[in-house]
């Protein structure tokens, strides 16, 4: 018996051991190059909310940063469409060095008065002007890149959406993880108050060796549940630190009364509808589409004449040895006209690229359909997810609350020996368990209404804001 105490006890130790080195590891976070600046901000300001942290993360996010890029990069694409209707201006110039020499047949006589070398220098100057006056495949181009600017501009407010959810779901993350370790360790205190409680009735003769081994079974399983709590924990404030620059403590809680409310409106359709109208990934679906129609117009138009007006000045000059005079010739020419251009046939190649572009505006029919359907079905899994979260956070809480006069009435039940040891652990066990659950459908609900405004095509730090009514003061 002794033996086996002993043997339990070092167990025990190592367990307790491993939990106090995780417990240690807990504030060495990774902390990113803004950690001091996020510490003081949270000495000065008491706590971080949503809303900082997502200011925090706009200057931190490297794939916010490149999705700026991309955007200043696509509202090119207008500026260069624009350009394939505009005047355009080009200079030439050359300078050349010429040495000939000639071989005749002519009398002797008149071979003098003929010179066989020449040498000397030539330049030309030249400046055009090229305005399109009839192109019906550029302006079907210009609309197209008018078309990728747009895109560019979605794209953005995609990648801004992103981030806002990612912000949410990463503060929220880890204030489950502090609230579950929370919980589990205020179970194992009170299974270790238990356990002790029992091996003392035991060792005076009031209890039995069954109730001290069960106590003990569930201390150890609770210890366990710690260490993989404080886990999850590192790892949740890791991801928010690379997310914000910013260690992953002193966020605000959730408040400790949770007034849900329901989708406003509440009403499945309407939401739908909303999804339709401002989902990101429909609008670059559509974004698409019109980008592939663009695409054929190009195409069926690339056969049609052009017409340009076509200016010029030309300045042409050469050495006096290559023209025989003294002073070199020189000549400047200026011209304007009309340049007409039919394309006849280009080896079915237009046809060809006709022919892929329709194939293209299909496919962009059905992924747009896809898009539009998957939009749907989200907005009807997010837009449940809020409302059923109500009735379930409400249910929770009073499942939590009657745990509570459970665990007094058991125990009060041992205290007058209707009840055993094992009855308040059980009691107590499902206390914790509640407490648990209703800390997961708070944070699901929070999530859901996160998720409902992104698929909505509705979420802006305005979001945030809301959500922090929802944190503690």
């Amino acid at each position: 018996m002794t033996k086996k105490t002993s043997a339990g006890g070092r167990s025990r130790l190592a367990v307790a051991a491993a939990t106090l080195v995780l417990l240690a590891v807990l504030p060495a976070l990774p902390r990113g190059p803004f950690a001091g600046a996020g510490q003081a901000w949270a000495a000065e300001a008491g706590r971080i909310d949503l809303v900082a942290t997502y200011e925090q993360a706009l200057q931190h996010d490297p794939r916010m940063r490149a999705a700026d890029e991309a955007l200043a990069a696509g509202r090119e694409k207008a500026e260069q469409g624009r350009a394939l209707l505009r005047p355009q201006v080009g200079l030439a110039a050359s300078l050349s060095r010429l040495d000939e020499r000639t071989r005749s047949s002519v009398p002797a006589a008149l071979a003098g008065l003929l010179p066989d070398e020449r040498s000397g220098q030539t330049h030309q100057v030249a400046l055009q002007l090229t305005q399109p006056l009839y192109n019906a495949k550029s302006r079907a181009e210009r609309d197209q890149l008018i078309q990728q600017s747009g895109l560019a501009e979605v794209q953005h407010r995609q990648a801004a959406q992103d981030l806002i959810k990612r912000v949410g779901e990463a503060y929220l993350a880890v204030l489950l993880a502090e609230e579950t370790l929370r919980v589990v360790q205020a179970e194992k205190a009170a299974v270790q108050l238990q356990r002790d409680r029992a091996q003392a009735r035991f060792e005076v003769g009031r209890g039995r060796i069954t109730e001290v081994q069960e106590a003990q079974a569930r201390y150890d399983s609770v210890l366990a549940r710690e260490i993989s709590a404080g886990s999850t924990l590192v790892q949740r404030r890791a991801q928010y630190a690379e997310l914000t620059g910013l260690a992953g403590e002193g966020l605000r809680p959730l408040a400790p009364a949770f007034d849900a409310a329901p989708p406003a409106p509440d009403s499945l359709e309407a939401w739908q509808q909303k999804g339709l109208a401002g989902n990101t990934r429909v609008q670059l679906k559509q974004g698409e589409l019109a980008i592939a129609e663009a695409e054929t117009s190009k195409w069926k138009l690339a056969a049609r004449p052009t017409l340009d007006l076509v200016a010029s000045l030309a300045d042409r000059g050469q050495h006096a040895g290559l023209s025989g005079s003294l002073a070199g010739d020189g000549s400047r020419s200026a011209s304007i006209g009309l340049q007409f251009n039919l394309p006849l046939y280009a080896g079915g190649g237009i046809d060809s690229r006709e022919r892929e572009s329709l194939a293209r505006r299909r496919q962009a029919e059905q992924e747009l359909a896809s898009a539009q359907r998957d939009t749907r079905l989200e907005v009807q899994d997010t837009f449940l997810a809020v409302k059923t979260g109500v009735s379930r956070i409400g249910a929770l809480a009073q499942q939590v609350r009657s745990a509570e006069t459970a665990l007094a009435a058991t125990t009060l039940g041992r205290d007058v020996g209707n009840r055993t040891e094992l009855d308040v652990l059980d009691a107590q066990q499902r206390l914790f368990a509640a407490q648990l659950e209703l800390a997961q459908a708070r944070t699901d609900y929070l999530l859901g209404r996160l998720r409902l405004a992104a698929a909505a095509g509705e979420l802006e730090a305005g979001t945030l804001r809301d959500l922090n009514g929802y944190l503690a003061p």
